[in-house]
C-alpha cells in the first residue's frame, strides 16, 4: 500500500551548518518528510470528542455566509482557532504558517497529506471575527455555561462560584477601552467566573475598563443564576468575590433566589471601624503581652497577632442587615516604625462558619482565582483584544475561554493521577504537545510515528486510553469538572 505524500519540488536541499563533534561534522536539510511538532492538536480533538464544546460553539453562532461559497465550515474554523490558541499559538495570524501543518488538519478532520485542502487562512479568521454579533457573543458565553452544566453526571447539592475582574492593557483604539487608576493604564475589565472546586470555568464576560456597577454585575450574574437553575433547581450555590461585588443589587439577586448565599470582600469606613475598635484594642494588647513573655523566654515570638469578630450592619442601601465578620491583626513594623492595624471585613448571609473558618478557609479561598485566571490571560494570551470592534475582541475573550476549557477538561478526564493533574496549560503544552512526529498517509489509513525516545511515553499511552478507550463507544461530556 502507497503512502500519499506531497509532490517534492526539484531543487537542491538547503544544508544547515552545526559544531561538529570529534570524528563527525553535523549537516541538516529540510528533506525530512512530513513532520508536526504539534501532537497536542489530536489530544485537544480527543477531549472535544469526550465534551463536545466546538458543537456546542458552532450552533451559538449564525453563520450567514453563501453556503455555495464556503470553502471552511463554521465548526472547522472554531476547532482550527481554539485548538491553535489551546497550543499556544494565540495570534490568528499563526493560521498562514499552520494552515497546512498535518496534525492540526487531522483534528480538524481533514486528510493530513491531501493536497488543496489547506485549513483556514488569519484573513478569514480575522472575518469570522468581523462577523460576529451581539447574538452571537450572547449564545457563546450561554454555550459555555452550559457546557459546565454538562460536566455534571448528576446536580451537585452544592458549589461556590469565584467571581473576579482582571486588567486587559489596551494599547490602540479599541472601543470600551478606559484608563483605569488602580491599574495605571487603559485596558478592558473583564469577568470571569470559576466554580471553586476543580477550577471550571463558567463563563468569561468582556467589560468596559471602568469599575462595574452593582446593577451591571447583578445582570450578568441573573443570567448565569438562571441558566443553573434551569438544570440545578436543587442545589446550593455560593457566589464569592471581592469588594467589587459587594452591591446591593447582587444582594437581593442571592437572598430573592432563596437557596443561595454570598461571601464578599467589604470595604472599611468608619461605621465599621468603629465596630472594630474593640477587639483592635484586644490584638493590641495580645500583640504587647506577648512581646513581654517572649522576652523572659516564657513563649515563642509572635510576627502577628490576628483576632477574628463579628456583628450585624446594614449599609443604607443595603436590603437588610447581614453578618459582617472582622479580622483585627496587628502587623508589627519595621526600622523602628510603630505597629501597624490590618483591619478587613467580609460580609455574608452564611451563618453556619465561625467567624475564623468563614474568613480564613471559606473567604481567602477566593485567591485561587487569581491562578486560573493567570492560566487564561498569560499561558493562554487572553489579553490579544487589539480588534477595533468591541464585539471582536468579545469573540476573541470566549475563543480563549473555551480553549481554557479544553485544559481544564484534559486535567480532568486524561491526566488525573500523573504529575500533570495540576499543571498549568503552559506546562502541559510544552511537555505534552510540542511532540514531533512523522506524518504517513494510506488509503484508509494514516500512521503517525512519534520519537523512539519520547519522554513522555508512558503518560501519552495512558492519555490516549483514558480520552479514546479502544473498542468502546463514549458518550459524550461523562466527566465531572
Amino acid at each position: 500500500m502507497t503512502a500519499a505524500t506531497r509532490p517534492v519540488t526539484d531543487f537542491t536541499p538547503e544544508q544547515l551548518h552545526f559544531p561538529s563533534i570529534p570524528g563527525f561534522t553535523v549537516r541538516g536539510d529540510f528533506t525530512g518528510g512530513e513532520i508536526s511538532s504539534d501532537l497536542g492538536a489530536l489530544v485537544l480533538a480527543a477531549v472535544d470528542r469526550r465534551i463536545g464544546l466546538m458543537d456546542r460553539l458552532a450552533a451559538a453562532i449564525h453563520d450567514s455566509r453563501d453556503s455555495r461559497y464556503i470553502t471552511h465550515p463554521l465548526r472547522e474554523l472554531l476547532t482550527q482557532r481554539v485548538f491553535q490558541i489551546a497550543s499556544g499559538y494565540e495570534d490568528g495570524n499563526d493560521a498562514n504558517t499552520l494552515r497546512g501543518d498535518p496534525l492540526f488538519k487531522l483534528a480538524a478532520k481533514r486528510a493530513p497529506l491531501d493536497t488543496g485542502n489547506l485549513l483556514a487562512c488569519g484573513a478569514t479568521h480575522s472575518r469570522l471575527e468581523g462577523a460576529l454579533r451581539r447574538s452571537d457573543i450572547y449564545r457563546m458565553a450561554r454555550a459555555l455555561v452550559l457546557q459546565f452544566v454538562a460536566g455534571y453526571r448528576c446536580a451537585p447539592s452544592s458549589i461556590t462560584l469565584d467571581l473576579d475582574h482582571t486588567d486587559d492593557a489596551t494599547y490602540g483604539q479599541q472601543t470600551l477601552a478606559f484608563y483605569n487608576h488602580h491599574y495605571g493604564h487603559y485596558c478592558y475589565l473583564p469577568l470571569l467566573v470559576f466554580e471553586a472546586g476543580k477550577g471550571a470555568l463558567v463563563t468569561a464576560v468582556l467589560r468596559p475598563g471602568k469599575r462595574p456597577t452593582g446593577a451591571e454585575n447583578a445582570m450578568i450574574m441573573k443570567r448565569v443564576l438562571g441558566l443553573l437553575r434551569q438544570h440545578w433547581p436543587q442545589t446550593h450555590i455560593v457566589l464569592r468575590g471581592d469588594g467589587h461585588f459587594a452591591n446591593p443589587e447582587l444582594m437581593v439577586l442571592v437572598v430573592a433566589d432563596g437557596n443561595a448565599d454570598f461571601l464578599f470582600g467589604l470595604g472599611g469606613n468608619a461605621v465599621l471601624s468603629r465596630r472594630a475598635h474593640g477587639l483592635m484594642r484586644n490584638a493590641r494588647g495580645h500583640l504587647a503581652l506577648h512581646r513581654s513573655l517572649a522576652v523572659q523566654g516564657l513563649v515563642p515570638a509572635v510576627a502577628a497577632v490576628r483576632m477574628f469578630g463579628e456583628f450585624e450592619y446594614a449599609a443604607k442601601s443595603w436590603p437588610q442587615a447581614f453578618r459582617v465578620v472582622l479580622k483585627a491583626e496587628v502587623l508589627p513594623g519595621s526600622n523602628g516604625a510603630s505597629d501597624k492595624d490590618n483591619e478587613r471585613f467580609v460580609v455574608t448571609s452564611m451563618r453556619g462558619p465561625s467567624p475564623r473558618t468563614l474568613y480564613q478557609q471559606d473567604y481567602c479561598a477566593r485567591g485561587q482565582a487569581e491562578g486560573w485566571i493567570k492560566q487564561v490571560k498569560c499561558d493562554l494570551k487572553a489579553d490579544r483584544t487589539s480588534a477595533s470592534s468591541f464585539v471582536a475582541n468579545f469573540g476573541r475573550l470566549l475563543l480563549t475561554a473555551a480553549a481554557y476549557v479544553l485544559h481544564q477538561q484534559l486535567r480532568q478526564l486524561g491526566l488525573q493521577g500523573t504529575a500533570l493533574a495540576a499543571a498549568q496549560p503552559k506546562t502541559v503544552i510544552l511537555s505534552l504537545f510540542k511532540i514531533a512526529v512523522r506524518v504517513k498517509q494510506y488509503k484508509d489509513r494514516v500512521l503517525l510515528h512519534l520519537p523512539t525516545a519520547c519522554p513522555v511515553k508512558a503518560l501519552l499511552a495512558m492519555v490516549c486510553k483514558r480520552l479514546y478507550p479502544p473498542n468502546s463507544r463514549v458518550r459524550t461530556m461523562l466527566a465531572s469538572p
